[in-house]
Protein backbone atom coordinates (compact mmCIF):
# COMPACT_ATOMS: atom_id res chain seq x y z
CA UNK A 1 0.00 0.00 0.00
CA UNK A 2 1.36 3.67 -0.95
CA UNK A 3 1.71 5.85 1.82
CA UNK A 4 -0.49 8.23 2.81
CA UNK A 5 0.36 11.54 2.06
CA UNK A 6 -0.80 15.50 3.45
CA UNK A 7 -2.27 16.04 0.04
CA UNK A 8 -4.75 12.93 0.21
CA UNK A 9 -5.88 13.57 3.23
CA UNK A 10 -6.64 17.27 1.74
CA UNK A 11 -8.26 15.49 -1.38
CA UNK A 12 -10.88 14.11 1.14
CA UNK A 13 -11.64 16.82 2.89
CA UNK A 14 -12.37 19.02 0.21
CA UNK A 15 -14.04 16.84 -2.10
CA UNK A 16 -16.72 17.11 1.03
CA UNK A 17 -16.30 20.52 1.32
CA UNK A 18 -14.02 22.66 -1.55
CA UNK A 19 -11.92 25.60 -0.22
CA UNK A 20 -14.22 27.66 -2.90
CA UNK A 21 -16.88 27.66 -0.10
CA UNK A 22 -15.21 29.67 2.71
CA UNK A 23 -15.85 33.04 3.25
CA UNK A 24 -14.07 35.78 1.84
CA UNK A 25 -12.79 36.37 5.58
CA UNK A 26 -11.86 32.83 6.25
CA UNK A 27 -8.21 30.97 6.20
CA UNK A 28 -9.51 27.25 5.57
CA UNK A 29 -7.07 24.97 3.81
CA UNK A 30 -3.57 23.83 4.81
CA UNK A 31 -1.90 26.29 7.51
CA UNK A 32 1.10 24.38 8.17
CA UNK A 33 3.16 21.89 5.77
CA UNK A 34 3.71 19.78 2.65
CA UNK A 35 1.28 18.34 0.68
CA UNK A 36 3.94 15.44 -0.31
CA UNK A 37 4.36 14.31 3.43
CA UNK A 38 3.90 11.42 4.05
CA UNK A 39 1.52 11.15 7.12
CA UNK A 40 1.24 8.64 10.02
CA UNK A 41 -1.96 9.67 11.42
CA UNK A 42 -4.46 12.31 11.92
CA UNK A 43 -5.86 14.20 14.81
CA UNK A 44 -9.62 15.59 15.03
CA UNK A 45 -9.86 18.46 16.86
CA UNK A 46 -12.50 21.87 17.48
CA UNK A 47 -9.23 24.29 18.10
CA UNK A 48 -5.29 23.59 17.66
CA UNK A 49 -4.27 24.14 21.05
CA UNK A 50 -0.79 23.25 22.52
CA UNK A 51 -2.64 20.67 24.47
CA UNK A 52 -3.61 19.11 21.47
CA UNK A 53 -0.05 19.42 19.64
CA UNK A 54 1.44 17.17 22.63
CA UNK A 55 -1.42 14.99 22.39
CA UNK A 56 -0.29 14.88 18.52
CA UNK A 57 3.09 14.12 19.51
CA UNK A 58 2.46 11.77 21.99
CA UNK A 59 -0.44 9.66 19.90
CA UNK A 60 1.96 9.52 16.57
CA UNK A 61 -0.54 11.51 14.70
CA UNK A 62 1.98 14.04 12.51
CA UNK A 63 -1.27 16.09 11.01
CA UNK A 64 -3.78 18.08 12.99
CA UNK A 65 -7.90 18.33 11.36
CA UNK A 66 -9.25 21.37 13.24
CA UNK A 67 -12.68 23.46 12.28
CA UNK A 68 -10.95 26.87 13.63
CA UNK A 69 -8.12 27.90 11.40
CA UNK A 70 -4.97 27.97 13.62
CA UNK A 71 -3.76 31.01 11.98
CA UNK A 72 -6.92 33.82 11.45
CA UNK A 73 -5.93 36.98 12.07
CA UNK A 74 -2.09 38.12 10.14
CA UNK A 75 0.71 37.36 12.80
CA UNK A 76 3.27 40.00 13.02
CA UNK A 77 5.33 37.77 15.48
CA UNK A 78 5.64 33.85 15.61
CA UNK A 79 6.81 33.36 18.99
CA UNK A 80 6.39 31.17 22.09
CA UNK A 81 4.71 34.58 23.66
CA UNK A 82 1.42 33.31 22.50
CA UNK A 83 -0.57 30.13 22.00
CA UNK A 84 -0.35 30.60 18.61
CA UNK A 85 2.65 31.43 18.41
CA UNK A 86 3.58 27.78 20.14
CA UNK A 87 1.60 25.96 18.12
CA UNK A 88 2.86 27.09 14.34
CA UNK A 89 6.47 27.02 16.30
CA UNK A 90 5.47 23.24 17.49
CA UNK A 91 4.22 22.61 14.27
CA UNK A 92 6.96 23.56 12.10
CA UNK A 93 9.80 22.19 14.78
CA UNK A 94 7.79 18.76 15.08
CA UNK A 95 6.96 18.31 11.16
CA UNK A 96 3.51 18.36 11.84
CA UNK A 97 0.87 18.92 8.75
CA UNK A 98 -2.33 21.37 10.36
CA UNK A 99 -5.48 21.54 8.01
CA UNK A 100 -8.57 23.88 9.07
CA UNK A 101 -12.18 23.02 7.86
CA UNK A 102 -13.72 26.28 9.47
CA UNK A 103 -16.38 28.21 6.69
CA UNK A 104 -15.95 25.77 4.07
CA UNK A 105 -17.73 23.28 6.09
CA UNK A 106 -20.51 25.87 7.81
CA UNK A 107 -21.39 26.13 3.81
CA UNK A 108 -20.87 22.54 2.69
CA UNK A 109 -24.12 20.35 1.86
CA UNK A 110 -24.66 18.23 4.84
CA UNK A 111 -21.63 20.53 6.60
CA UNK A 112 -22.03 21.74 10.17
CA UNK A 113 -25.15 23.32 10.71
CA UNK A 114 -26.95 20.22 9.10
CA UNK A 115 -25.10 17.89 11.48
CA UNK A 116 -26.98 20.00 14.65
CA UNK A 117 -30.50 19.39 12.68
CA UNK A 118 -29.32 15.74 12.72
CA UNK A 119 -28.82 15.74 15.79
CA UNK A 120 -32.45 17.44 16.95
CA UNK A 121 -34.04 14.66 14.17
CA UNK A 122 -35.17 17.51 12.32
CA UNK A 123 -37.00 17.30 8.75
CA UNK A 124 -37.27 18.87 5.78
CA UNK A 125 -34.02 20.57 6.09
CA UNK A 126 -32.90 23.29 3.86
CA UNK A 127 -30.18 26.20 3.98
CA UNK A 128 -31.12 29.21 5.92
CA UNK A 129 -28.78 31.31 3.99
CA UNK A 130 -28.22 30.51 0.59
CA UNK A 131 -24.43 31.45 -0.76
CA UNK A 132 -24.91 34.08 -3.35
CA UNK A 133 -23.12 34.42 -7.21
CA UNK A 134 -22.43 30.77 -6.33
CA UNK A 135 -23.23 29.54 -10.17
CA UNK A 136 -21.58 30.27 -13.33
CA UNK A 137 -22.84 29.23 -17.06
CA UNK A 138 -19.92 27.08 -19.69
CA UNK A 139 -20.29 27.54 -23.04
CA UNK A 140 -18.46 25.89 -25.30
CA UNK A 141 -18.37 24.66 -29.19
CA UNK A 142 -17.78 21.24 -30.30
CA UNK A 143 -18.54 19.51 -33.83
CA UNK A 144 -21.24 16.84 -33.69
CA UNK A 145 -19.08 13.95 -33.68
CA UNK A 146 -17.93 14.88 -30.35
CA UNK A 147 -20.70 16.84 -28.58
CA UNK A 148 -21.91 13.39 -26.46
CA UNK A 149 -18.73 13.22 -25.36
CA UNK A 150 -17.94 16.62 -24.21
CA UNK A 151 -21.40 16.57 -22.52
CA UNK A 152 -20.57 13.49 -21.27
CA UNK A 153 -17.21 14.43 -19.44
CA UNK A 154 -19.05 17.70 -18.58
CA UNK A 155 -22.03 16.03 -16.33
CA UNK A 156 -19.18 13.58 -14.71
CA UNK A 157 -17.20 16.66 -13.26
CA UNK A 158 -20.39 17.87 -11.79
CA UNK A 159 -21.81 20.33 -14.53
CA UNK A 160 -25.98 20.68 -15.04
CA UNK A 161 -27.00 20.04 -11.78
CA UNK A 162 -30.43 21.54 -10.92
CA UNK A 163 -32.61 20.45 -8.24
CA UNK A 164 -33.33 17.01 -8.56
CA UNK A 165 -32.11 17.10 -12.24
CA UNK A 166 -28.79 16.35 -13.46
CA UNK A 167 -27.89 15.97 -16.91
CA UNK A 168 -28.92 19.59 -18.21
CA UNK A 169 -27.57 21.06 -20.78
CA UNK A 170 -28.68 23.05 -23.80
CA UNK A 171 -27.97 22.50 -27.25
CA UNK A 172 -27.51 24.68 -30.27
CA UNK A 173 -26.48 24.27 -33.57
CA UNK A 174 -24.46 26.73 -36.11
CA UNK A 175 -21.40 27.36 -37.99
CA UNK A 176 -17.90 27.72 -36.48
CA UNK A 177 -15.07 29.97 -38.28
CA UNK A 178 -11.40 30.02 -38.01
CA UNK A 179 -7.74 30.10 -39.19
CA UNK A 180 -5.29 28.04 -37.96
CA UNK A 181 -1.74 29.41 -38.09
CA UNK A 182 1.65 28.04 -38.22
CA UNK A 183 2.60 25.93 -35.65
CA UNK A 184 -0.73 24.65 -35.48
CA UNK A 185 -1.99 21.02 -35.52
CA UNK A 186 -5.69 21.88 -36.30
CA UNK A 187 -8.34 18.88 -35.96
CA UNK A 188 -10.18 19.83 -39.24
CA UNK A 189 -9.24 22.72 -41.63
CA UNK A 190 -5.90 23.30 -42.96
CA UNK A 191 -3.00 25.71 -41.88
CA UNK A 192 -3.43 28.82 -43.28
CA UNK A 193 -6.60 28.56 -44.69
CA UNK A 194 -10.27 29.78 -43.50
CA UNK A 195 -12.26 26.76 -42.45
CA UNK A 196 -16.00 26.99 -41.64
CA UNK A 197 -17.38 23.96 -39.76
CA UNK A 198 -20.65 23.04 -38.27
CA UNK A 199 -20.72 23.21 -34.51
CA UNK A 200 -22.70 22.39 -31.49
CA UNK A 201 -22.93 25.14 -28.74
CA UNK A 202 -23.29 23.35 -25.48
CA UNK A 203 -24.17 25.37 -22.39
CA UNK A 204 -24.26 24.17 -18.74
CA UNK A 205 -24.48 25.61 -15.65
CA UNK A 206 -22.61 24.48 -12.65
CA UNK A 207 -21.76 25.16 -8.94
CA UNK A 208 -18.85 27.86 -8.90
CA UNK A 209 -16.63 25.39 -6.90
CA UNK A 210 -16.85 22.98 -9.80
CA UNK A 211 -15.56 25.31 -12.55
CA UNK A 212 -11.66 23.81 -12.21
CA UNK A 213 -13.00 20.40 -12.59
CA UNK A 214 -15.55 20.68 -15.71
CA UNK A 215 -13.16 22.66 -17.53
CA UNK A 216 -10.95 20.47 -17.33
CA UNK A 217 -12.63 17.85 -18.05
CA UNK A 218 -13.98 19.60 -21.13
CA UNK A 219 -10.79 19.97 -22.37
CA UNK A 220 -9.59 16.48 -22.26
CA UNK A 221 -13.01 15.15 -23.99
CA UNK A 222 -12.84 17.92 -26.88
CA UNK A 223 -11.32 16.91 -30.32
CA UNK A 224 -9.51 20.77 -31.16
CA UNK A 225 -6.42 21.38 -29.92
CA UNK A 226 -7.77 24.85 -28.35
CA UNK A 227 -11.27 24.58 -27.45
CA UNK A 228 -12.70 28.00 -27.43
CA UNK A 229 -15.61 28.34 -24.22
CA UNK A 230 -17.24 30.70 -22.17
CA UNK A 231 -17.56 31.43 -18.52
CA UNK A 232 -20.13 33.65 -17.55
CA UNK A 233 -20.85 34.67 -13.52
CA UNK A 234 -24.59 34.15 -12.48
CA UNK A 235 -26.31 35.47 -10.14
CA UNK A 236 -28.18 32.55 -9.34
CA UNK A 237 -28.24 31.45 -5.34
CA UNK A 238 -27.26 28.15 -4.24
CA UNK A 239 -29.82 25.64 -2.78
CA UNK A 240 -27.44 23.29 -1.85
CA UNK A 241 -24.49 25.54 -0.29
CA UNK A 242 -24.68 28.27 2.37
CA UNK A 243 -24.53 29.36 5.96
CA UNK A 244 -26.75 27.73 8.81
CA UNK A 245 -30.51 25.47 8.16
CA UNK A 246 -33.95 25.06 9.09
CA UNK A 247 -35.84 22.11 10.01
CA UNK A 248 -39.01 20.77 11.33
CA UNK A 249 -39.14 18.98 14.76
CA UNK A 250 -40.96 15.50 13.91
CA UNK A 251 -43.71 17.09 16.52
CA UNK A 252 -44.24 19.98 18.49
CA UNK A 253 -42.77 20.71 21.66
CA UNK A 254 -42.99 23.47 24.49
CA UNK A 255 -40.33 25.91 24.12
CA UNK A 256 -38.95 25.02 27.96
CA UNK A 257 -39.43 21.21 26.29
CA UNK A 258 -37.09 22.26 23.66
CA UNK A 259 -34.72 23.97 25.09
CA UNK A 260 -33.97 21.06 27.36
CA UNK A 261 -33.66 18.65 24.83
CA UNK A 262 -30.95 21.09 23.52
CA UNK A 263 -29.17 21.23 26.69
CA UNK A 264 -29.35 17.05 26.56
CA UNK A 265 -28.06 16.92 23.11
CA UNK A 266 -25.11 19.72 22.70
CA UNK A 267 -24.05 18.74 26.49
CA UNK A 268 -24.85 22.47 27.03
CA UNK A 269 -24.32 23.62 30.65
CA UNK A 270 -26.94 27.22 30.10
CA UNK A 271 -28.42 28.39 27.42
CA UNK A 272 -28.91 32.43 26.94
CA UNK A 273 -32.20 33.03 24.96
CA UNK A 274 -34.36 35.82 24.64
CA UNK A 275 -38.08 35.71 25.82
CA UNK A 276 -39.98 32.92 25.66
CA UNK A 277 -43.30 33.61 23.44
CA UNK A 278 -45.51 31.02 25.11
CA UNK A 279 -45.78 29.19 21.81
CA UNK A 280 -45.02 25.32 20.55
CA UNK A 281 -41.57 24.73 19.20
CA UNK A 282 -42.09 23.19 15.20
CA UNK A 283 -39.69 24.84 13.05
CA UNK A 284 -36.31 25.16 14.30
CA UNK A 285 -33.07 27.30 12.60
CA UNK A 286 -29.58 26.58 13.33
CA UNK A 287 -26.35 28.00 12.69
CA UNK A 288 -22.81 26.78 14.09
CA UNK A 289 -20.42 29.22 15.53
CA UNK A 290 -21.40 33.29 15.31
CA UNK A 291 -24.18 33.34 13.66
CA UNK A 292 -25.89 36.60 15.09
CA UNK A 293 -25.76 37.92 10.91
CA UNK A 294 -28.65 35.76 10.32
CA UNK A 295 -31.43 36.52 12.59
CA UNK A 296 -33.02 37.83 10.22
CA UNK A 297 -33.05 35.00 7.96
CA UNK A 298 -34.25 32.77 10.65
CA UNK A 299 -36.97 35.64 11.52
CA UNK A 300 -38.13 35.33 7.71
CA UNK A 301 -37.86 31.65 7.74
CA UNK A 302 -40.41 31.75 10.63
CA UNK A 303 -38.34 30.17 12.71
CA UNK A 304 -40.01 29.49 16.14
CA UNK A 305 -36.60 28.92 18.19
CA UNK A 306 -33.09 29.87 16.29
CA UNK A 307 -29.59 28.31 17.61
CA UNK A 308 -26.57 29.51 16.89
CA UNK A 309 -23.83 31.53 19.19
CA UNK A 310 -22.53 34.73 20.46
CA UNK A 311 -25.37 36.61 20.77
CA UNK A 312 -24.84 40.43 22.09
CA UNK A 313 -26.69 41.82 24.54
CA UNK A 314 -28.14 43.99 21.63
CA UNK A 315 -29.57 41.06 19.15
CA UNK A 316 -31.35 39.77 22.49
CA UNK A 317 -33.02 43.43 22.28
CA UNK A 318 -33.83 43.78 18.81
CA UNK A 319 -35.74 40.59 18.40
CA UNK A 320 -38.84 41.89 20.03
CA UNK A 321 -40.27 38.75 20.19
CA UNK A 322 -39.92 37.54 16.55
CA UNK A 323 -38.85 34.43 17.74
CA UNK A 324 -36.84 32.78 20.14
CA UNK A 325 -32.81 33.55 20.03
CA UNK A 326 -30.88 30.82 21.74
CA UNK A 327 -27.30 30.89 22.21
CA UNK A 328 -25.87 27.46 23.30
CA UNK A 329 -22.07 28.50 22.72
CA UNK A 330 -19.37 28.56 20.25
CA UNK A 331 -17.90 25.05 21.10
CA UNK A 332 -20.93 23.25 22.09
CA UNK A 333 -22.15 24.54 18.17
CA UNK A 334 -19.41 23.54 16.26
CA UNK A 335 -18.75 20.66 18.34
CA UNK A 336 -19.82 17.64 15.90
CA UNK A 337 -17.85 18.73 13.04
CA UNK A 338 -15.15 16.50 14.20
CA UNK A 339 -17.65 14.07 13.46
CA UNK A 340 -17.78 15.04 9.55
CA UNK A 341 -13.80 14.95 9.38
CA UNK A 342 -14.36 11.22 11.12
CA UNK A 343 -16.71 10.01 8.50
CA UNK A 344 -15.03 11.52 5.64
CA UNK A 345 -11.44 10.16 6.22
CA UNK A 346 -12.39 6.67 7.23
CA UNK A 347 -14.92 6.02 4.64
CA UNK A 348 -12.94 6.88 2.05
CA UNK A 349 -9.33 6.58 3.32
CA UNK A 350 -10.15 3.00 5.68
CA UNK A 351 -6.55 1.64 6.49
CA UNK A 352 -5.84 5.33 7.59
CA UNK A 353 -5.32 6.40 11.42
CA UNK A 354 -7.98 8.41 12.23
CA UNK A 355 -8.39 9.61 16.12
CA UNK A 356 -10.57 12.28 17.94
CA UNK A 357 -8.54 14.32 20.07
CA UNK A 358 -8.95 13.71 23.97
CA UNK A 359 -7.74 17.01 24.87
CA UNK A 360 -10.14 19.26 22.75
CA UNK A 361 -11.70 21.38 25.10
CA UNK A 362 -14.15 23.89 25.36
CA UNK A 363 -12.47 27.27 26.84
CA UNK A 364 -15.41 28.71 28.16
CA UNK A 365 -16.55 27.44 31.89
CA UNK A 366 -19.87 27.53 33.74
CA UNK A 367 -20.22 27.63 37.40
Amino acid sequence: MMPMQVKDIVNVLESFAPPALQESYDNSGLIVGDMDMEVTGALLCTDVTPAVMDEAVARGCNMLVSHHPLIFRPLKRINSLTPTGRCVMAAVRGGIAVYAGHTSFDSAPCGVSFRMAQKLGLRNVKVLKPKDNSYAKLVTFVPPSHEDAVRAALVGAGAGDVGCYDSCSFTSDGLGRFRPLPGASPYVGSVGGLHTERECRIEVILPIYKVGAAVRAMLSAHPYEAPAYDLIPLLNSSADTGLGCTGELPGPLSETEFLAVVKRIFCVAAIRHSALRGTEVRRVALCGGSGSDFIGDAVAAHADVYLTADISYHHFLDVDGQTVIADIGHFESEQFTKEIFYEQLTEKLPNFAVRMAESDRNPVFCL
